[in-house]
């Protein structure tokens, strides 16, 4: 790639005395979903009337206020379904459509016919004013691109007043504003307000689109807050941010831009639209739900947000979306996986707040479960199996057996060059410890205690019967002495835990034990409806992987 050469730089602004830097968000925007306008225009296949509705219910069910439903005079289909939004009474009473047109007047008495009997509409009059579209596509002056903005606002009142003045609000949008002068972007703007002169029951929207993203994020937020120190009525004005993507960044766009003082945000559901889309609505709300701010959107049903978009748009959700992705809330490394099962039992013991390693909201907010937190391959540990067992079985691994395990998976999901199942894990777990019977078989066992417990147990060796005894402070000890008494094994318990599967008086238990010899560690599980069984079972499952 050598013709990087003939491209040219943003040129910053010249911000002295910056505020936004310093501030922080502490309450949502208003939000406005484009999704059926900005979004729809961008499809291969643009939705159909019945998709359309479909969609406009569940931007309604998430709880957008302000819906940019069609640009009604662009096609008959636009047409219609905005009149059959009116005619059929289905937008809720909380909910003002908006619409989009070019400050051209055919289009705008069109539009208009399409809002007739509307309760209650923004009207989005837009002309383009960076200095590339001035020269090159309509060749006009500063002064021609005003006039054409402030004759639609005009046009736009006038008509407003013919079908019900009190029906409607308006918007105006310099489009391609992040390649317009800043001082001409601000003085167009003022002149359309002078038109439309908003009060405060009636405010006007002055939406500073970053309509293809030029430069970072910081220069946007900085001609954003270079407009709201110049604009007029700032008091009965609404600073609207219409952020692309085409760098990459219109979230952070948006964000910062926020922060420089802009009140409301349009965009779409998973940042559907023209070229690389518009800033994710879905991404910005939730962003703010992280810290502890109530956005005023309800993406408890991500699950089913996605499939209503991907249905209507034919465009798939990512695997690595930041909130709706398959994966987002998966976690195949082992440190990580070790990190995010000791935050989420830090969290049962600590419920009000969520603080667990590598998860920035609780799967469960958005309607995930945690059983795809963790899932187990060749690159995960120690901590990723001990939350599999935990979260799907019940098994409470302890630590000193878990590295071992995290061996035993990472082998197993190298071997068969795939993911493991919860279930797979279960199995090498079952089969790696659970009640180990070869070489020794417990058939059965007695106990007497007098000062020390005599311990006699029933096994099976290699198949054969054999009856041991063995004296010791406990079962345990007395089981171990046994078996050095009558086989010459010698080991030491190193580790020991229990712990009930089940809750009830049926419940099982199961036993974890580790063995020390001069050979290396050794472990075993027993699992009985009986502790002190279970425990004797792990012993002797230890002692034949000893064996074996």
């Amino acid at each position: 790639m050598n013709n990087y050469t003939k491209y040219r730089g943003f040129r910053p602004i010249e911000a002295k005395g910056r505020r936004w830097p310093g501030n922080v968000i502490t309450a949502a925007p208003i939000w406005c979903s484009v999704d059926l306008r900005d979004g729809n225009q961008a499809l291969e296949i643009p939705m159909t009337v019945s998709q359309k509705l479909e969609y406009f219910k569940l931007l309604c069910d998430i709880g957008f206020k302000e819906i940019e439903i069609s640009f009604p005079a662009a096609s008959d289909t636009e047409f219609e379904f905005t009149r059959r939004l009116i005619e059929e009474d289905l937008i809720p009473g909380d909910v003002t459509v908006q619409v989009l047109t070019q400050s051209r007047p055919h289009l705008i008495e069109r539009t208009f016919e399409a809002l007739a009997g509307v309760r209650k509409a923004i009207v989005h009059f837009y002309n383009s004013t960076s200095v590339l579209q001035r020269e090159v596509v309509f060749g006009k002056t500063r002064d021609e691109i005003i006039d054409i903005a402030v004759s639609a606002a005009a046009l736009c009142k006038r008509l407003a007043e013919g079908y019900g003045r009190e029906r409607f609000s308006f918007e105006y949008s310099p489009e391609s504003f992040t390649g317009t002068e800043l001082d001409y972007a601000v003085e167009i703007c003022n002149n359309v307000l002078d038109e439309l002169k908003p009060v405060s029951d009636n405010k006007v929207i002055i939406n500073l689109p970053s309509t293809v993203e030029m430069s970072t994020p910081n220069i946007y937020a900085d001609q954003v807050e270079y407009v709201i120190d110049r604009i007029k009525y700032r008091e009965d004005v609404i600073v609207s941010l219409h952020a692309h993507n085409d760098r990459g960044t219109a979230v952070a766009a948006t964000e910062l831009a926020v922060l420089a003082g802009a009140d409301r945000v349009e965009g779409t559901l998973f940042g559907n639209g023209e070229r690389t889309g518009n800033a994710d609505i879905m991404t910005v709300a939730l962003n703010l739900y992280t810290q502890g701010i109530d956005p005023g959107l309800d993406f408890s049903r991500i699950d089913e947000i996605a499939n209503i978009y991907s249905r209507s748009t034919r465009l798939q959700v990512g695997q690595r979306h930041p909130y709706a992705g398959e994966l987002v809330y998966t976690a195949f490394s082992g440190s990580h996986q070790d990190a995010i099962n000791k935050g989420m039992a830090r969290a049962k013991e600590h419920p009000d707040y969520w603080e667990v390693p590598y998860l920035t909201i609780d799967p469960m907010d958005v309607g995930r479960n945690y059983d795809p937190v963790i899932r187990i391959n060749s690159q995960s540990g120690k901590g990723g199996a001990a939350f599999v067992l935990e979260a799907n079985f019940g098994i409470i691994l302890p630590k000193f057996i878990q590295p071992h395990f995290g061996g035993v998976v990472k082998k197993a999901s190298d071997m068969a060059a795939r993911e493991l199942l919860a279930q797979d894990v279960f199995d090498l777990f079952d089969g790696e410890y659970v009640n180990i019977e070869t070489p020794l078989k417990l058939i059965g066992y007695s106990e007497k205690t007098d000062g020390q417990t005599t311990g006699i147990f029933k096994l099976k060796r290699n198949g054969e019967p054999v009856e041991v005894t063995g004296v010791g402070d406990g079962i345990l000890e007395a089981l171990c002495s046994s078996l050095h008494e009558a086989f010459g094994y010698d080991f030491d318990i190193t580790g020991y835990h229990e712990h009930a599967l089940e809750q009830g008086s049926r419940s099982r238990a199961i036993t974890y034990t580790a063995i020390k010899n001069g050979d290396g560690t050794y472990y075993g599980a027993g699992i009985s409806s009986s502790i002190t069984k279970s425990s004797i079972r792990a012993i002797i499952g230890a002692v034949n992987k000893m064996l074996t």
